[in-house]
């Protein structure tokens, strides 16, 4: 009976330890996931307090109205067509078209469902219809705006899909997320619904694309962490390497000749990017990526973002020495090329990005202050200070020239990444890069689909977007 009685309590200890974690991951659960599970479209919760609940407002960071709803009980957006299509993906539409946008994913403070029971009571009390939260945001409308429009109107962008991605390399604040085409949330045509370049698709959060020569940051960062005597080591650049059956070549089949890690990332060469990844091994280069957030699941709190990948099969050494110039299987999203470059901005540190600036009710209570979170630590403080240095000489006399702007310290990386589109050869064209000072600590990515030379098309947008900050922010 004795030992009845013990395995009954054993057994008992067992049940309860097993509620308590199933309490305590659904607490982290809840947490992690609960915007992602409420704004689903099968959430019939959602679904009817959509049309039951005044939705709350949405403000950018200098208390623009985004998004309200109307008499009729309608959502609508800026007056003016442009504004209101430059933040369509970031905002989202009334048909949901756009996953994710903050009009469905924050929709649990927007439909009023963190509203406590008194504030109920009172609104009914008063014979008030409910209405949600407000929500004011860290990102700037105007800068959105203006991005659209060096993309509508640059002759070499115009008609291109792409993105770009601006934040705070210090707090993670996000000031910009744009994505092209953009689309009227408000008038949605046939066109958009048929348009091949799908203009539905949020870009700067769902494309992984090979980054090309922007992912050297991280080669150059894992070989000064992991290769000892690598800054002074001289790679040779005949303008192609031969590994195995195949032939590593440089960006219009140029050759740099004898040439420093330093130099190599300075007129970004892909053979001795090559040459490094190869010297590396490809687990050094992989841990590396992986502490940049590569091959991690990324559950940010303000944010719906396609993991980026490091390839984990078939790295055979042709795959391995294009992985050191960004190419292979490597895909990362326009936001995660923009937290690679504030990482190495904030001296290693990688922050979380965020959107959200607060939460206010109808009655002024403030539900939800901004609040900074560090994701990961990228790389050491030396090492990141050494590839600053790197990534201001692509700026000052590399392949990065068009993103400078006067009185601003600029630093950064192009790249060009070879793609296939529908069968056909492409490049993509990148700019990651960021202002060396810590009263502008802004980073920023550029990607224009098909664009070809990431210096000559994406660098130039990032150096308009630098000049808005220093004119906006720099007073």
């Amino acid at each position: 009976m004795k030992q009845l009685r013990t395995r009954f309590r054993l057994l008992t200890l067992f049940v309860i330890g097993l509620l308590l974690v199933a309490g305590l991951y659904g607490v982290y659960s809840v947490t992690i996931y609960g915007s992602r599970w409420f704004s689903n479209s099968k959430n019939t919760r959602y679904q009817n307090a959509k049309s039951s609940v005044i939705a709350g407002d949405i403000m950018d960071r200098n208390g623009v109205v985004l998004a309200t709803t109307d008499a009729e009980g309608d959502r609508v957006y800026q007056s003016n067509l442009n504004a209101r299509s430059a933040i369509v993906h970031l905002i989202g539409d009334r048909d949901g078209n756009v996953a994710n946008g903050v009009d469905s994913f924050e929709a649990n403070y927007l439909l009023g469902f963190e509203t406590s029971l008194s504030e109920r009571v009172a609104a009914l009390l008063k014979g008030e219809t409910r209405r949600g939260d407000d929500i004011t945001l860290t990102a700037d409308s105007k800068l959105c705006t203006r991005i659209v429009s060096d993309f509508e109107n640059g002759s070499k962008t115009k008609g291109k899909s792409g993105a770009a991605v601006v934040m705070n390399y210090k707090t993670g604040e996000v000031l910009a997320l744009v994505s092209l085409p953009v689309f009227d949330p408000q008038n949605i045509t046939a066109d958009d619904q048929q348009n091949p370049l799908h203009p539905f698709w949020n870009r700067a959060l769902q494309s992984t694309l090979a980054p090309g020569s922007t992912f050297k940051i991280i080669t150059a960062s894992s070989a000064l962490e992991n290769v000892p005597g690598i800054s002074t080591y001289l790679f040779t650049c005949t303008g192609a390497t031969q590994v195995l059956d195949q032939t590593i070549h440089d960006y219009k089949m140029a050759q740099h000749g004898s040439l420093t890690l330093e130099k190599a990332f300075t007129v970004s060469c892909n053979n001795a990017f090559a040459q490094c990844a190869l010297k590396l091994g490809d687990a050094a280069l992989r841990k590396t990526a992986e502490d940049f957030g590569f091959n991690d699941n990324f559950l940010f709190r303000d944010f719906v973002v396609e993991n980026s990948v490091y390839p984990t099969t078939n790295r055979n050494l042709v795959e391995i020495a294009w992985s050191g110039a960004g190419q292979s299987q490597i895909g990362a999203t326009p936001l995660h090329m923009c937290m690679v470059a504030a990482a190495i901005a904030n001296d290693g540190v990688m922050m979380e990005p965020r959107l959200l600036a607060r939460v206010q009710s109808p009655a002024g209570v403030v539900r939800l202050r901004y609040s900074q979170k560090v994701y990961r630590t990228a790389v050491p403080a030396n090492i990141a200070a050494i590839v600053q240095g790197y990534m201001k000489n692509v700026v000052t006399s590399g392949t990065g020239t068009a993103a400078q702007v006067s009185g601003l310290t600029i630093a950064g990386k192009t790249g060009s990444a070879e793609a296939s589109v529908n069968n056909e050869a492409v490049t993509h064209a990148w700019f990651v890069g960021y202002i060396a000072d810590d009263s502008l600590p802004y980073a920023c990515a550029v990607l224009v689909e098909s664009g070809d030379s990431g210096g000559g098309v994406a660098a130039p947008i990032a150096g308009d977007i630098f000049q808005y900050l220093k004119d906006t922010y720099g007073k």
